[in-house]
């Protein structure tokens, strides 16, 4: 391939001929030229627009030396934490440090701050006072208005009021990176910030022709009123029918938005994988063993964006959008013959999707002209009577790529909707799924089985899980397999107290399924889940939800899940007791733990009562006693047996010889 990284260096700038680059390039994580990686994404658009950039990766934030590395660039900074929000990458949910960055060089932690994107946008502005920076990525886009911070338990203000950044650029932003771009080298005029789509931007004054949201300071100090400033700003995410909305954050300052960025066509996302990615992680890294996320999506195909599945607990509504955005089949087996060429490919694609892998279109012919709707979920409570459901385009991508020379296999490992396989009529895409593109197990997510938490977490019913199961389990036996099904399960979500743990439990116990991974629910900005996390109320109904806020009642929801590994048992045994199940400690077939208390003998009559034997009280135990002495009796009767003597080897007769 002859494509060649961007700049990462002042020489490499001058080996291009250029004075200085129109865009200096901050991010959080390493350069990685791969389109699984936004920072590859965007620079490759400004590059084909002719735009020159330089790569300034992880930093070291604290030198101010290395932000003017490329000195000051003509047009701008662009500034972004990364692939995922920096608080998430450095920090468990249980707010505990993570020792490995899967996207930092050797998969070393701590190669970037906390709050990134503020800290970039601090340094840059100390090395140059004015200079425009625009900021993007998933933390700034998440981040955007009054947010809920769970690592430091308090609402803060947006992204762009402590970062000092000139702009915000939510959402994917191929279409608004390239008018930013623009309005920068055209001189910034103010009078065209209303009509970029997919920005923010401070103003002075508030803007009448905005939706109203409640201020800063209104949010922070009442909980009800933050949960209905989400819920305006989560019902405008939507590309056709959004409004701009405006929110105070402090005396003189109003945040603004405009409507999102309309979705890209076909052909427009067709072209942005099309760009001359190398695909690999900058030599530079070579050392240091290179970048261990790249080996996770080097062999993968990203064929869709967006989801109208709608989970509450998932930032994807108010990043991607809930219309789905889709690559042709041409451009998605295009890119399945390139990784046959590429070195290190053994004959396996190892994904084919995006945040929902079986969802290529929009999910009723409305959407495209009216919008999604306000008020409804395309598959929750049931899928809507407007839903169009087929798997046809997608059996046709994955016939295709199974034809190709050199590739042995294809699988479908990203999030698989049911749900959505469920409401097709035509079984030939499970069938096919099956037979030709799961790896001996197929992870799908029903989260959880009590109907009052899936309903907050807007999952459908036990009953379609289970249905689905049973025809999984069907078209395997018939097709002579041996797979499985993984579910994947969270814990601690709002609305999940220690019944509902417990009743999940009881369920894992029933179908024998013994997760060795459980996920707790991680509280981050931008989900309806998180908004009931911190005002204990769902934004959609206002009605009262229970949390499990305490870090006890969270690790005690959690190993209810894994209530067979023995360090988890004392714990478990207490949240039973907790919640009057002690029904469930013992040794019978339904009971989760054992007792675990008292000395052996205790342990001992307790097995025997869990057996349906009686104890050592009662009329049983008398007779027992009874007949136990009249034995004795009977032995002490009997004479003493003589005791056996072996004769010596010399009293044995000698064999006479023939």
């Amino acid at each position: 391939m002859n494509n060649r990284f961007l700049p990462v260096t002042m020489e490499e700038v001058q080996e291009r001929g250029w004075d200085t680059p129109d865009f200096v390039y901050v991010c959080g994580d390493a350069y990685v030229d791969h389109p699984s990686f936004g920072h590859a994404i965007i620079s490759r658009i400004l590059e084909n627009a002719g735009y020159r950039v330089a790569m300034l990766c992880l930093p070291e934030w604290n030198n101010i030396n290395e932000f003017r590395k490329f000195g000051r660039p003509r047009l701008g900074f662009l500034v972004t934490a990364g692939v995922i929000d920096s608080m998430v990458n450095h920090y468990t949910v249980a707010k505990k440090r993570r020792h490995e960055d899967a996207y930092a060089p050797g998969g070393k932690a701590g190669m970037r701050p906390d709050h990134a994107t503020i800290v970039y946008c601090n340094k840059i502005r100390q090395a140059y006072k004015d200079v425009p920076i625009l900021i993007g990525g998933v933390e700034a886009s998440l981040r955007r208005f009054s947010h809920y911070d769970y690592w430091e338990d308090k609402v803060r203000r947006s992204i762009l009021v402590d970062s000092g950044a000139t702009l915000l650029m939510f959402g994917m932003g191929e279409k608004s990176i390239i008018e930013c771009a623009n309005w920068l080298a055209d001189g910034m005029n103010p009078a065209e910030l209303p009509k970029i789509r997919g920005i923010c931007y401070m103003n002075k004054a508030a803007d009448p022709s905005c939706i109203q949201l409640p201020s800063h300071e209104a949010v922070c100090a009442d909980k009800r009123t933050y949960a209905e400033a989400f819920l305006k700003q989560y019902e405008e995410q939507d590309a056709i029918r959004g409004k701009r909305m405006c929110q105070q954050q402090d005396t003189d300052r109003y945040l603004i938005q405009n409507e999102p960025a309309l979705p890209l066509s076909r052909e427009a996302l067709d072209a942005v994988y099309a760009l001359p990615y190398t695909r690999r992680w900058h030599p530079m890294y070579d050392e240091a063993g290179g970048v261990p996320a790249l080996q996770e999506v080097e062999f993968s195909i990203a064929s869709t964006r967006g989801c109208f599945g709608s989970c509450s607990f998932c930032s994807i509504t108010f990043h991607q959008g809930r219309i789905i955005q889709s690559r042709s089949p041409e451009s998605i087996v295009e890119e399945a013959k390139l990784l046959t060429t590429l070195p290190g490919f053994k004959g396996y694609i190892h994904d084919v999707g995006g945040p929902t892998a079986n969802f290529r279109a929009p999910s009723c012919q409305k959407q495209l002209k009216y919008g999604t709707c306000k008020n409804r979920q395309c598959l929750y409570p049931s899928p809507c009577k407007n839903l169009d459901v087929s798997h046809k385009e997608l059996l046709d991508i994955l016939r295709q790529i199974r034809e190709i020379p050199k590739i042995k296999k294809v699988f479908i490992r990203s999030g698989l909707r049911y749900d959505y396989i469920m409401a097709d009529k035509d079984s030939t895409f499970l069938k096919e799924l099956c037979e030709h593109h799961v790896s001996g197990q197929l992870k799908v997510a029903p989260e959880h089985v009590c109907p009052y938490v899936l309903d907050r977490m807007g999952k459908p019913g036990r009953d379609v899980y289970d249905a689905f199961c049973a025809r999984y389990k069907d078209i395997n036996q018939r097709l002579g397999k041996k797979q499985y099904l993984v579910p994947y399960l969270m814990s601690s979500h709002p609305g999940s107290d220690l019944h509902a743990a417990i009743d999940l439990a009881c369920y894992l116990r029933d179908i024998g399924f013994y997760p060795e991974q459980v996920q707790d629910f991680y509280p981050t900005p931008g989900t309806l889940s998180t908004c009931m996390f911190y005002t204990g109320l769902d934004p959609r109904t206002m009605k009262q939800v229970f949390v499990a806020r305490s870090p006890e009642d969270k690790v005690m929801q959690r190993v209810l899940l894994q209530y067979r590994l023995p360090k988890n048992q004392p714990l478990v045994r207490k949240a039973l007791r907790l919640a009057g199940r002690e029904d469930l400690i013992g040794y019978g077939k339904n009971c989760l733990v054992p007792p675990g208390e008292g000395n052996a003998r205790q342990r001992f009559e307790e097995r025997r009562s869990q057996r349906g034997e009686n104890s050592r009280d009662g009329k049983f135990t008398a007779e027992r006693r009874s007949k136990s002495r009249t034995a004795e009796k009977k032995t002490a009767e009997k004479p003493a047996s003589k005791p056996f003597k072996r004769s010596p080897k010399w009293a044995k007769p000698k064999s006479k010889k023939k």
